[in-house]
């Protein structure tokens, strides 16, 4: 990571806090997501402050003609980039919101490639810088520009988002101190206005990253390299769902891992029941996702009987590998007796998966709330299994009842299940069902008998 480079302070600043998920991204998908990003400034409720950062000020004069449509729609427009010819003479560069900073050669900000957008009813940025020659190994830089590879990552967190508009800002201060108190003033207003702002739906914006990606794949070359390309972008849609689905949990007032803990109930109830990995890693990420989908419409399921699909699980469904996550997350709200939603599905007409699913979430519900009114572990987990035997053979399936039961002793005998969220950059392990590859984990805690 480049010295001094907006990527590397961001990272050191978190560091020990909380670290960053890194991954590395080919080229003709990280277009594909700053396109995707870009397009919802165009659309969003409320304009943006937009900085950029481009290796070189030609890599902008390829874009000069879309950012001239996106200063229409947003407050400011800061480009960074070390200049070449026609860098500052461009007709969008001459807009009076837009600022034109041409960089050192020799500055690493010259050498990243940024997009922060910071807006009080929505925020996103992208952050990478190209892998060193020494990174590519002996095979050696791409001979096709769409395969270069680079290294950062990216996000919807809008704390993250206005800390790292800080740090480009600071950078600014260097060359331009007034532009730099304008910008500052322009966070200001943002931040001012967001607790009054309602959100932009991150859903229909995940549904366009995703559009973006797929359609980037339809334009490289089948034939070549086509598995890591492949890779890469599939890697890169799951992102964006797993994205939405940490800020879902990190507005959770009470509890900012519950999804975590969904996940991992969930996989261990599987476990027990000795399911296969690939349906375990099927359960664990319906846990991690399960709130995305707030409410319902009414739409064509495809191969299940035709019944209200949550919003958000039908923008799964537009990635392929995601349609049978989609599917238990539709149904987890079923019951065993046919009275739950949305499909009025009964015993074993519902999913095995979305069973194991609706059990955990509602139990792992139930024990939260009951450790918020100051309850203690052992009693807590006994009430809650004791409620949910009640409605054995009603509401939930009389075995897999049985199963929690077996899991509530192993925690009462001092069993612990590790509680994880997934590096959301290294994704790919949890839809590969022939991948080995195992979670890095940036953040854990144990549920026990305290949970």
């Amino acid at each position: 990571m480049l010295q001094g480079s907006i990527l590397q302070l961001l990272a050191a600043a978190h560091a020990e806090k909380r670290p960053l998920n890194f991954g590395v991204y080919y080229k003709n998908t990280l277009v594909a997501l700053c396109h995707a990003l870009e397009d919802c400034i165009l659309s969003c409720s409320s304009p943006p402050l937009v900085v950029t950062a481009f290796q070189r000020g030609k890599w902008y004069l390829q874009e000069a003609d879309r950012y001239n449509e996106l200063a229409q729609k947003s407050r400011q427009v800061a480009i960074m980039a070390a200049p070449d010819a026609g860098f500052t003479e461009h007709p969008t560069s001459q807009l009076p919101n837009v600022d034109v900073l041409g960089l050192e050669p020799r500055d690493p900000v010259a050498q990243e490639w940024h997009l922060m957008i910071l807006g009080s009813s929505y925020t996103a940025m992208v952050l990478c810088q190209e892998l060193s020659e020494a990174d590519y190994g002996a095979a050696g830089k791409p001979k096709t520009d769409l395969e270069r590879k680079f290294y950062g990552f990216w996000t919807f967190e809008p704390v993250l988002v206005q800390e790292t508009v800080e740090i480009a800002i600071a950078h600014i201060q260097t060359y331009n101190p007034e532009l730099a108190q304008k910008l500052t003033n322009q966070v200001k207003e943002i931040v001012a206005a967001t607790p009054n702002t309602e959100p932009d739906d991150l859903g229909s914006i995940v549904s366009r990253v995703v559009d973006y990606l797929h359609a980037s794949e339809l334009e490289g070359n089948p034939e070549e390299h086509h598995k890591a390309l492949d890779n890469n972008l599939v890697s890169n849609e799951l992102q964006a769902f797993l994205r939405l689905a940490q800020l879902i949990d990190n507005a959770d007032t009470t509890n900012q891992m519950a999804a975590a803990e969904v996940a991992a109930l969930a996989e261990t109830v599987g476990q027990m029941m000795d399911l296969p990995a690939w349906q375990l890693k099927r359960l664990r990420l319906a846990g991690l996702l399960h709130r995305v989908a707030p409410c319902t419409v009414s739409v064509e399921y495809g191969e299940a009987p035709s019944c209200p699909l949550m919003p958000a699980a039908q923008i799964l469904r537009v990635m392929p590998r995601m349609s049978a996550i989609a599917r238990i997350i539709t149904h987890q709200n079923e019951l065993w007796n046919g009275l739950g939603q949305p499909g009025g599905f009964a015993g074993e007409e519902i999913p095995l998966e979305s069973r194991i699913l609706g059990l955990v979430t509602a139990f792992q519900k139930r024990v939260t709330q009951l450790q918020a009114s100051h309850h203690s572990g052992d009693s807590v987990l006994m009430q809650v299994l004791a409620e949910f035997r009640a409605k054995q053979g009603e509401h939930w399936e009389p075995k897999l009842v049985d199963t929690l039961e077996l899991l509530v002793m192993g925690l009462q005998q001092g069993m612990n299940l590790p509680v994880a969220l997934p590096k959301i950059s290294a994704g790919m392990w949890l839809i590969d069902a022939q991948g080995t590859d195992v979670p890095n984990i940036n953040d854990k805690r144990v549920i026990s008998s305290g949970y």
